[in-house]
């Protein structure tokens, strides 16, 4: 079956960085795109970037510049490089791959940045 574990979250201060993780398993890796999303407290869930099988990425405008998306076939692993943190980025981080039309989630990994 299908399993998405997220780590790396925690607690970081303004300006400082953080790097997602997100091991999966259960699928063939290489053959899907990845995405990390996210969810503010009283928010709805957004997406926040997406790595194609080929390496492409695009982003949301918010985390342009600050984010960087990569992926690991030889690992199964999807990454998420956070810099420039700011509070606004305080979230639930979630990563997600879209399977014959079915969304799967990870458990989520929680971010903070506050001083």
């Amino acid at each position: 079956q299908v399993q998405l574990v997220e780590s790396g979250g925690g607690l970081v201060q303004p300006g400082g960085s953080l790097r997602l993780s997100c091991a999966a398993s259960g699928f063939t890796f290489r053959n899907y795109a990845m995405s990390w999303y996210r969810q503010a407290p009283g928010k709805e869930r957004e997406s926040v970037a997406t790595v194609t099988i080929f390496g492409g990425t695009n982003y949301a405008d918010s985390v342009k510049g600050r984010f960087t998306i990569s992926r690991d076939n030889a690992k199964d692993t999807v990454y998420l490089q956070m810099n420039s943190l700011k509070p606004e980025d305080t979230a639930v981080y979630y990563c997600k791959v879209v399977r014959f039309r079915i969304d799967y989630w990870g458990q989520g990994t929680q971010v903070t940045v506050s001083s």
